[in-house]
């Protein structure tokens, strides 16, 4: 189905793995528009509770765009290419109401840097590197790297990276924010895995409407606090608050629908 993808459903959790190895899982136009397609299949295939977006081999998850398809572009080209990367990938992957973490396998930069930070939140491998060195290309992030990083670091380190273009480890990314976890490189899909399914077995209109209310936050829409009461109100219309709450009275473990 893919060229550019491999993907596996298990579980419930949909992986999909950017498979050119021999490009460092660089994204070009095939790239982006078969993760539009396998995100839209994690939105509308019902077996699918969750997804993980990594890289092919243990060097790099995804190394930045290739750049031969930038040589030829001017501003309206530039533009109508980051409008299309974030219609068909990112802002469909930041909105799914279904979990998407990205388990990142190596290099991450340019804009695998900003296709993880599109994901709900990351996880990386112990040889882990993240960048944004987009000025030595005379370029700046275009898939929503100025915004996402500055939300998940903080002004002042988000300008020092993105300006100088250094790279920065998995550990230093982890003390920034950027990551949630650190594992070995041979255990970070067990790993992940293990954290998604943990969250499967909460309430998937729950988890739906924190993942929509936190990006509220992270944006810093005055409306977050009025959203979240209309979206508490909502949870007790639900089938799921009310074998989440006869769960927890009866002391058993619940049985979410996602109704």
């Amino acid at each position: 189905m893919y060229n550019t993808l491999l993907t596996h459903l298990e579980n419930g959790i949909f992986t999909i793995t950017v498979n050119r190895p021999d490009k460092m899982n660089a994204l070009n136009k095939d790239v982006i528009a078969e993760i539009g397609m396998a995100m839209q299949e994690v939105y509308t295939n019902p077996e699918i509770k969750s997804a993980i977006i990594t890289g092919a081999g243990e060097k790099a998850f995804v190394a930045g765009a290739d750049i031969t398809e930038f040589t030829a572009l001017k501003k309206d080209g530039g533009a109508a290419l980051a409008r299309k990367g974030a219609e068909l990938v990112f802002n469909k992957i930041e909105n799914c109401p279904k979990p998407v973490i990205a388990a990142v396998n190596g290099f991450s930069l340019g804009g695998g840097c900003e296709l993880a930070m599109a994901c709900h939140f990351r996880v990386a491998s112990e040889n882990a590197k993240f960048g944004q060195p987009e000025v030595n290309l005379g370029l700046i992030p275009g898939y929503g790297g100025t915004q996402r990083l500055t939300q998940l670091i903080g002004k002042g380190k988000a300008m020092e990276l993105m300006m100088t273009a250094d790279m920065i480890g998995a550990e230093e990314a982890k003390a920034l924010g950027l990551v949630n976890h650190v594992f070995p490189i041979a255990d970070l899909i067990i790993k992940t895995k293990e954290i998604l399914q943990k969250i499967q077995t909460k309430a998937p209109l729950a988890v739906g409407h924190i993942i929509s209310l936190v990006n509220k936050a992270a944006k810093c829409d005055p409306n977050g606090f009025e959203d979240e009461i209309d979206a508490f109100g909502d949870c007790f219309d639900s089938e799921d608050k009310i074998e989440g709450t006869a769960a927890f009275l009866e002391k058993r473990k619940p049985v979410f629908k996602g109704k």
